[in-house]
């Protein structure tokens, strides 16, 4: 999410062709994003599994741009084994449960660990911990969606935990553009600003708390909480991924999405949040 979220640096970008204050595609972006939504919610309510089907097809797609982001540096990550992988996480999450997919993560990552040691000892660790890094970031988190999906009112725990999160997204983006002055992480992400993160917790809250009611029927001051904690663990997740790009210097991981960038620019918000949203909404809707 890296000039999106929080983004304050409204001059940077100015006078790009549909760039917006902010040098963004706004229409693209909007376009986009009302295209993924239809077909996010289209099929949570249509067919479970076919929502669990674009989640793998998604986050694939992100783990095919880390690979390849890290190609760059000779880092060697296995690309098939590690979207074999987290696909056999979403499966383990959603029909065997929490159990289930940790036993599944610790099988892959001991499996990477076996399988590299046959391509010799130079780069070992190297090629171990980045490909043990993308089974986790995104493929283990994203897994945690299958475990929501699987509750009690599961499409209206996704809905309301995705809507939060893209909450995040506009409110920093508006945010920032507009009143954006003092910078949040100058050296890891310098267009994002504290008065952008300040919209983003706005939105999120706010949109926490009508949805958690009206969907969940739970209480205002819970989807309060939820967007409150939500906003923070969106925010690092969207600043882990700037580290990541900056490190292999790289300014979007992709260009799969028109207005976004890559897939990766829109799943590392939503897969950083995943995990505490799934404890609260257990905690707050049993």
């Amino acid at each position: 999410m890296e000039g999106s979220a929080a983004e304050g640096n409204p001059d940077e970008g100015r006078g790009t062709p549909g760039g917006g204050r902010a040098g963004r595609d706004l229409p693209a972006a909007i376009a986009v994003g009302l295209l993924l939504g239809v077909l996010i919610v289209g099929s949570l309510f249509l067919v479970e599994e076919l929502f669990l089907a674009v989640v793998v097809v998604a986050v694939g797609a992100g783990v095919r741009e880390l690979v390849k982001a890290f190609a760059t540096y000779d880092i060697k990550v296995p690309l098939i084994p590690v979207v074999g992988g987290m696909a056999a996480m979403v499966a383990a999450a959603y029909w065997g449960g929490a159990g289930w997919l940790v036993g599944t993560f610790a099988m892959l990552a001991f499996g990477v660990m076996a399988w590299r040691m046959f391509l010799g000892t130079e780069g070992y660790v190297r090629d171990t911990a980045a490909t043990v890094l993308v089974l986790v970031y995104p493929s283990l988190l994203a897994a945690f969606v299958a475990l929501m999906l699987d509750q009690p009112l599961g499409p209206e725990r996704v809905i309301v935990f995705i809507a939060t999160t893209v909450a995040s997204d506009v409110g920093g983006y508006a945010a920032g553009v507009l009143f954006g002055k003092h910078p949040m992480s100058p050296v890891i992400s310098p267009k994002k600003t504290w008065e952008g993160f300040a919209g983003s917790a706005l939105a999120c809250m706010l949109v926490g708390a009508w949805l958690i009611v009206w969907l969940l029927d739970a209480a205002i001051w819970q989807g309060v909480v939820l967007g409150a904690v939500v906003v923070v663990f969106a925010t690092v997740g969207d600043l882990v991924e700037s580290v990541i790009k900056r490190d292999i210097g790289m300014k979007d991981m992709g260009k799969a999405l028109p207005g976004h960038g890559g897939l990766m620019d829109r799943l590392d918000s939503v897969v950083a949040a995943l995990v505490p949203a799934w404890l609260l909404l257990t905690l707050f809707v049993p």
